[in-house]
């Protein structure tokens, strides 16, 4: 009897250590995180947040939760950061161009330099901010970063070369009204909610972004012509209150490490996928016509649009940025990248 009570002693001292040495975020209740984020819930980068989430919960062993929140029902689109750094929100996706010159090493990404595709455009991107370590995101933990699609022409009549864009008036945001302007295009600035009813009145012909939202806001409907240009890509970032990402257990601090690359080339090949999904299903829909300007038309586009590159160098170099370097770095990632995704 004694010796079986010895036994079971043991065994139970065993089992209090192998608990103790238990990784702290199991033993504690679950951590609860905030996601901001400000597109509707059916678009591209509030997919990436709910596959992150679950990412997260499924890889800590549910000892975190992630409430999300999209369609700006926490942060609208232009306070997230803040709102991240305050507190306001643990987690916050943003696109940076919604705030001119904050931004500057992301502005080289955005720029007309000939991206063939978001996973490498969002790899890219994600190479540059890990090499300079802007000191923007100094009082944040940068968890991923991503772009959208290169953005190509959505109109109401066809763009079958320059000559067809000279004086149409199309909706388009941020860096892009201006790259519209010297191509010949008349840019006009409006909520994306707006943009339909304008199309219908013939306010615009039509409008520059990606090409998903043909599906995912029903833009076939009003635009039965794209024209397949790579304009330009919009960066987007994903960041947390550095306190409490500091605050976190170490191993759940690995985790969300371990997924930075990782979900910056599923959200690039998920959003690529989604297009050619959205292309089909708007020739399905609406016989939409999907044209590809002629390579002597896209050489074109890039040399006039060459002179924005040489501003943005001379811009940040000012600023005390190796503007040519950064430069440098873009278009030798981007060879890179494009040999592994085409």
């Amino acid at each position: 009897m004694k010796k079986y009570f010895c036994r079971t002693v043991v065994v139970l001292l065993a089992l209090l250590v192998a608990v103790a040495a238990l990784p702290l975020s199991v033993n504690a209740a679950p951590i609860k995180l905030t996601y901001a984020n400000f597109p509707p819930a059916s678009t591209f980068p509030c997919v990436q947040m709910e596959r992150w989430a679950k990412e997260v919960e499924k890889r800590t062993n549910g000892a975190v939760v992630v409430q999300t929140f999209p369609g700006s029902t926490l942060l609208a689109a232009k306070n997230i950061f803040d709102g991240v750094i305050s507190g306001t929100a643990d987690i916050g996706n943003f696109a940076m161009s919604y705030q001119p010159g904050r931004f500057p090493i992301s502005e080289a990404v955005d720029l007309p330099v000939g991206f063939k595709n978001a996973k490498v455009a969002s790899l890219v991107l994600f190479d540059l901010i890990e090499k300079y370590q802007p000191k923007e995101f100094e009082k944040v933990k940068v968890l991923t970063v991503f772009t959208c699609p290169p953005t190509d022409f959505m109109t109401s009549r066809p763009i079958r070369s320059l000559k067809d864009l000279k004086g149409m008036e199309l909706r388009v945001s941020g860096t892009g009204a201006q790259m519209i302007k010297m191509l010949g295009g008349v840019p006009v600035a409006m909520p994306q909610s707006e943009t339909p009813e304008a199309i219908q009145k013939g306010v615009v012909k039509g409008m520059v972004s990606s090409m998903e939202i043909l599906k995912d806001f029903n833009f076939a409907a009003y635009c039965p012509y794209a024209t397949d240009a790579n304009l330009f890509v919009v960066s987007f970032a994903v960041v947390m209150n550095k306190d409490k990402y500091n605050a976190l257990p170490a191993d759940v601090r690995k985790v969300i490490d371990e997924l930075r690359v990782e979900q910056a080339l599923w959200t690039g090949t998920y959003v690529e996928d989604h297009v050619k999904e959205a292309l089909v299903w708007s020739k399905e829909k609406y016989n939409h016509e999907l044209i590809t300007l002629p390579k002597k038309e896209k050489a074109k586009i890039a040399k006039l649009l060459n002179p924005m590159i040489q501003d943005y160098v001379k811009k940040v170099t000012t600023q005390g940025l190796p503007g040519e370097q950064i430069m440098k770095d873009v278009y030798s990632l981007k060879a890179k990248y494009e040999k592994k995704y085409q």
